[in-house]
Formats: structure tokens, sequence, C-alpha cells
């Protein structure tokens, strides 16, 4: 079967918002396999896409020596188009009849998922639409997200993931234990999401809130993660790559911002959206703006 090669970034959330572009070069290649190059954290995302061909790891802590062998690896093969939206030259090194990177990168709009898919769009062999984010899961997947979650009532249920890769652009903790007061109304459990650093506040939290809660910090792979969105109602979280995940599962998701570039990284999809922290200030965010933004969102 003839291949395609296309070389996505590193971060959870960034690998997330290439997705669209990688969707799109299978739909202008469906009889093609596409072979990625990735992150070794961040490539289980692609694990269970059904178009997967060979998954490559580059790491940065590789050195020069990590890039020739990968490059040498990648030369065994030629691939009827390359797509690289990490680097400026590596399409050059192999062997490709069409290739696309940022050193020629055409008009796109202000967010990263415009940039990749017009990046992306260089070669397509017709004109494709602009899908929205993605992330497979598998059958195992799901199966260990229910047993994570065997003791979740039925009802309305909350994700929260009250952490984030650094302290800017985490909302205080007693913030999100308001937050689920204020909306107790409409939901009738909460499930914690998060890495192991989150587990503090995650304790915090279960102290504070007055709903049943389910503390799955540190308990799942990403796409584990990516299957219990799968079993809420809605999404709430910081700038972190667990966002872009619920978004990509198809779940009300908003986002809160601090520091950071919210139109260029806001998750994509039409059942995101974001809050704006006064003066990029996530402390100065209050709960009540977040919970009327919620109601907001799943009333849309």
């Amino acid at each position: 079967m003839p291949r395609l090669l296309f070389i996505t970034l590193s971060n959870i959330g960034d690998l997330v918002l290439t997705t669209p572009a990688l969707e799109a070069l299978h739909h202008g290649y469906p009889d093609h396999l596409i072979d990625v190059v990735a992150d070794t954290r961040s490539s289980v995302l692609l694990r269970a896409c059904p178009y997967l061909g060979t998954l490559y790891h580059r790491q940065k802590s590789d050195g020069i020596r990590g890039l020739l062998g990968l490059v040498t690896e990648l030369r065994k093969r030629r691939y009827t188009a390359i797509v690289d939206l990490r680097t400026d030259y590596l399409p050059w090194l192999l062997r490709g009849d069409r290739r696309a990177s940022r050193w020629r990168r055409p008009p796109h709009g202000i967010h990263a998922v415009e940039q990749h898919f017009a990046i992306t769009s260089q070669v397509f062999p017709f004109a494709v639409a602009l899908p929205v984010t993605r992330v497979w899961v598998s059958p195992e997947d799901i199966a260990s997200a229910k047993t994570l979650l065997a003791k979740k009532t039925r009802g309305r249920w909350l994700a929260l993931a009250p952490g984030a890769n650094w302290a800017g652009k985490i909302w205080p903790v007693s913030h999100f234990a308001a937050l689920v007061a204020a909306v107790t109304d409409i939901f009738d459990g909460v499930i914690i999401l998060g890495s192991p650093p989150d587990a503090v506040a995650a304790e915090i939290l279960i102290e504070n809130c007055p709903l049943p809660c389910l503390n799955v910090v540190g308990k799942t792979s990403l796409t584990v993660a990516a299957a219990v969105c799968d079993e809420v109602d809605a999404f709430v979280g910081n700038d972190s790559g667990l966002g872009h995940i619920a978004a990509a599962r198809g779940i009300p998701t908003l986002t809160l911002f601090g520091p950071g570039r919210p139109d260029r990284y806001v998750p994509w999809g039409p059942k995101a959206s974001r809050v704006l922290a006064p003066a990029e200030d996530l402390k100065a965010l209050q709960a009540p703006v977040v919970g009327a933004a919620l109601r907001a969102l799943l009333a849309r």
C-alpha cells in the first residue's frame, strides 16, 4: 500500500491541533497509509488511528545522532507526499514526490489548526474541507475507562482538570470548588482528570466539592482519559492538553485562559469555548463568570 509521511508536533495539545491536517491528508489520499513522526508521550493519541502506518519517534534529547538515524530509517521508503509541521528542512532530506513544510507557508488564519491545514494543503491532490480535531480510542481504552468509573451513577457529570504545565495557567482549586457549587442544579457528579502532579489539587477539590466526586488523576493514559471524557456531559479545565482531548472527543469544553494566546490555541471544535481571565490573571477570574459561560455553552 502506498504511504504518506506526516511529521507532527510534540506537546499533547499541539499534536491534537495537527489532527485536522492529518485527517484532511487521509481524505485527500484515502488509499494510503500515513506514517507519522511524533513525540513518544503524545504519540499514544495516534495509536488507534485506522489509517496509521508506522509510528516513528523523534525526541529532542536524541540530538543530531538521533536525527540522522531517523533520516536513515525514513529514507528506506519513498513517499507519495511528505508534510512536516515541525521543521523547515526534513522533507528535503527524504524521498518524496510532493513536499510541504513551514518553509513554504501559505496564507492562513489566526488559529494553529488553520496554519497546519494551510501547510498540508500544498500536497492535496484536490480541495479538501477542514476537519475537526480527532483523538482515537481503542476498545481497551473504553473498557479501562468504564472500570475506573464503575461507581459512576446515572445523571449529568462534569469533568474538571485543575492542572496545567505551569502555575500561571492554573485556576485556583478553590475556584473550581466554587464553580461546582454554582452548577449543582445542572450536574449530579464530578470526575477529576489530570496527571500525578495534580493529585494534591484533586484531593483539595474533593474535600470541598458539594457533589459526588470520582478521582482518576494519575490513573489514566491519555487515550483512557479521552474515553473517560466520553462519559461526561461537559469539561472545564485550564489551558492544557486535556482540554484539547475533550474537545476532540466532541464534549462541550470550556477552557480557562490566563497568560497565553487563546485566539491561536483554544481547543478547536463546534462545542469548544473559552473564558479569558481579567488582565490574564486567573486568580481574578471568579466562579460565577465561569458558571455562566458553562451554562451558555451547554445551552448553545
